[in-house]
């Protein structure tokens, strides 16, 4: 006859501990999602209009969308190695702890309006990204020893949801405040309370950070990891396909640098948008980025990712063009969620099309830095590009007269995104190649985390991590 097991024991098994702090550190993973969306969902859509309420000129709103891109992708670079001299949760907490200083501040300027208020926020963006991509590799490699394997479609796809809602709450909101302050003439107000809420939030993240465990806190240092990754990112280079791939993806990306930071201006001093009816306008492209990505998904699975980025990139050409046709508020609606369907496929099939052609059992997140850096530098120069042609395209109107037919400098801006972004486009179809078959996960278990959303330049995915297919044995 066996002794009964006291229930002490049982609670005190490796099994049991290792479940408690499992489903606790889930929970506020979960929880961490909405907090953070109240910072990111401000930052990807209301930079820009914050720019303008400070006075930004045109060549400065290049600027505003170039330096930190590039900033934040060399900091991402070296990332590892700053990493590795902290425990990996209390170098994200600070970093995330960090960032919303950052926001706060962003804050203040709008109540405190000092001298060369465009100057500064533009530094605390490039500070602002530079957390962000210091945060994101260990983040992604944290929740990828947490996750359990058969959990994380279910996982991300419901940290998704909650992502996309909090971020809408945090569209509407923001934008009822501003067109509030705004009709009283106090948007500063708006702004400051808008940022501010977004620091709160990022405050929250960090300390939900905080309580989350972690398995690994301390990763063994690797002396010559920076070293290590240039090797790397060489090896990587030399290879043709890879190469074609990410200037195709770096070039795409910079020639829409060249116009996207002015359809905020166009549509808030030019259309004199109220912010409400910009955000409503941002919202109706971020929807359909999020409605479509599953149709891309199985349209891909069908037809291979190659075919998704032809049509993809024949459609995003024509994005800019097609606002020189309507002011309507209805047209520029459809529009948007047009954008959002060309963007929602672009993303997730370069994404995928990544996967598909680096070598078999090779570093994959080497491949992703190496075409994220690039992009990001590339993506400089475009917006450095799109600032100078904006400052100068009311003077080439004059010039050549043709101000008759073209009512905006910014559709000179416009035309030229949509002439490069064409020929981005015909350079990449004929050395498009469909990666050789062989065996990788379906579509559904390559996790991607969205990160964030653009109206103008689609979703923001991050790879995670790659699931196995397990049968349900429950």
């Amino acid at each position: 006859m066996s002794l009964p097991v006291a229930p002490d024991i049982i609670l005190k098994t490796p099994r049991y501990e290792r479940n408690t702090w499992l489903r606790g550190t889930l929970r506020r993973s979960q929880q961490e999602a909405v907090a953070s969306s109240m910072m990111t969902a401000t930052s990807d859509n209301f930079f820009n209009a914050y720019a303008i309420f400070l006075g930004a000129t045109l060549a400065q709103m290049g600027f505003v969308t170039g330096l930190p891109q590039l900033f934040g992708a060399f900091t991402q670079l070296f990332s590892v190695w700053l990493a590795s001299h902290f425990s990996r949760r209390s170098f994200i907490v600070f970093c995330a702890a960090m960032q919303a200083g950052v926001v706060m501040a962003m804050g203040a300027l709008a109540a405190f309006a000092p001298a060369h208020a465009v100057w500064v926020f533009i530094a605390l963006a490039v500070f602002y990204h530079g957390f962000i991509n210091l945060i994101q590799p260990h983040w992604r490699a944290w929740m990828g020893s947490i996750v359990p394997e058969r959990r994380r479609g279910a996982f991300f796809a419901a940290r998704t949801r909650l992502t996309m809602a909090a971020s809408l709450s945090v569209f509407f909101v923001g934008g009822g405040i501003l067109t509030f302050t705004d009709s009283q003439q106090m948007a500063w107000l708006g702004f400051t309370l808008l940022f501010s809420m977004a620091a709160m939030g990022r405050w929250v993240s960090a300390w939900l950070l905080l309580n989350m465990h972690d398995p690994e806190p301390h990763l063994p240092k690797q002396p010559g990891v920076f070293v290590q990754s240039l090797r790397q990112f060489r090896q990587a280079w030399q290879d043709k396909v890879f190469r074609q791939y990410s200037l195709f993806v770096a070039g795409m990306q910079a020639m829409t640098a060249i116009s996207a930071p002015f359809f905020a201006v166009y549509m808030l001093e030019e259309l004199k948008f109220s912010y409400f009816e910009f955000v409503l306008a941002s919202v109706a492209s971020i929807v359909t980025q999020f409605m479509t990505l599953a149709f891309w998904g199985r349209f891909s699975d069908l037809y291979g990712n190659r075919l998704v980025m032809i049509i993809t990139s024949s459609l995003i050409p024509s994005l800019p063009l097609l606002w020189l046709f309507s002011t309507h508020y209805g047209y520029i609606l459809l529009l948007q969620a047009f954008s959002g369907l060309a963007w929602s496929g672009f993303t997730l099939s370069t994404a995928n099309y990544l996967y598909d052609i680096r070598p078999f059992r090779s570093d994959f997140a080497a491949y992703a830095a190496l075409q994220a850096a690039l992009s990001a530098g590339l993506v400089f120069v475009g917006a450095m590009v799109g600032g100078t042609i904006a400052t100068h395209a009311a003077d080439f109107l004059a010039w050549s007269g043709w101000g008759s037919w073209l009512e905006s400098p910014i559709f000179v801006v416009f035309l030229v995104s949509t002439c490069m972004r064409t020929l981005v486009t015909l350079w990449f179809i004929p050395r498009s190649v469909e990666p050789k078959i062989r065996p990788r996960p379906k579509l559904l278990e390559l996790v991607f985390r969205i990160r964030g959303f653009n109206a103008i330049s689609g979703v923001s995915l991050d790879w995670l991590t790659v699931v196995k297919r397990r049968k349900n044995t429950d």
